[in-house]
């Protein structure tokens, strides 16, 4: 009910065109989110996603110059 609850503040503060409440209030959805049993495994996959993404373009960006492989 309090993710609703913030979610429903986020966007009646966004169509009041208060960018700031409406950021606020979808951060306090977010930590709900994720202190409920079924978001515990949003940090873990965003790590993985995020370690996935930098190993396929880390020996892209680390190439020196202009050679291609």
């Amino acid at each position: 009910m309090l993710i609703f609850l913030a979610v429903l503040g986020a966007f009646l503060c966004a169509k009041a065109r208060l960018a700031g409440a409406a950021i606020a209030f979808s951060l306090i959805a977010f930590l709900v989110l994720v202190a409920t049993p079924l978001g515990q495994g949003i940090p873990d996959a965003a790590a993985t996603f995020f370690s996935t993404l930098d190993g396929a373009s880390t020996p892209v960006l680390n190439q020196p110059g202009g050679e291609q492989p």
